[in-house]
């Protein structure tokens, strides 16, 4: 896919300017806003592929700008802020949010999590584009959605239901942090306490079957006291 065209939504100049900097020294397009209202406006005439979003903007809170936005696009939203209790990321995380990264970050995270991006957007276009394909493959892994199956090393997976379930969720949305709270209420329809306990034994053992060293997993990530990712495999 072609370069990303990103909206950089920051009210501090010095770190819009090494952000764009860093942009332009890998060619991507960019546009500015150093607050929530310009940054929804931006959004909404100039629909870019993503948003980099800080969350302490002058007139609203970053959140807000996430609530807005997802009232008509599900653009990715990347959140770079200074707040780094973990309540403030499954907040951003919970409202829409795709990813965060907490303040001061590496030049070259940012730019690995906007690959991500990259790939995750390449791969919806491609489903767009072949609308029948009930496949998924992601490294060894495969799953057949219409036939209920998963593959690894063109295996068959020996999964429970809720195992299952859980792949597939976090398979439809390879790149992307999804919550406890998110990740619970998709699989049980609810979030309570239990639910987040049986969540961590379900993902263990599913890792187990997955994962060739569990210690050092290559397809599913643990943000600590936040969630899980499927990461995009080679």
């Amino acid at each position: 896919m072609n370069k990303l065209n990103i909206l950089v939504v920051e009210d501090d100049a010095p770190v819009r300017n090494l952000i764009t900097t860093t942009l332009k020294a890998h060619e991507y397009r960019f546009l500015t806003a150093p607050d929530g209202e310009s940054a929804i406006m931006q959004a909404s005439t100039n629909n870019p592929n993503v948003i980099l979003l800080d969350l302490g903007l002058p007139d609203m809170d970053g959140i807000e700008v996430i609530k807005k936005v997802r009232t008509w696009s599900n653009m990715p939203i990347i959140v770079i802020s200074a707040r780094s209790e973990d309540s403030d990321k499954i907040e951003a995380l919970d409202n829409g949010a795709d990813d965060y990264l907490t303040k001061p970050f590496s030049v070259e995270e940012l730019l690995a999590r906007l690959r991500v991006v990259a790939r995750r957007l390449a791969a919806l276009q491609s489903d767009m584009n072949n609308a029948n394909s009930s496949l998924f493959t992601n490294g060894k892994l495969k799953i057949d959605f219409a036939a209920g199956c998963a593959y690894l090393e063109e295996k068959e997976m020996h999964l429970t239901p809720i195992e299952y379930k859980l792949l597939c969720l976090m398979a439809r949305n390879v790149g992307k942090v999804l919550t406890h709270t998110y990740i619970t209420n998709q699989v049980w329809g609810s979030s309570w306490d239990n639910d987040v306990a049986s969540l961590r034994v379900f993902m263990a053992t599913l890792r187990k079957k997955l994962e060739s060293a569990p210690d050092s997993p290559q397809y599913i990530q643990t943000h600590i006291g936040v969630g899980y990712r499927m990461m995009k495999v080679e």
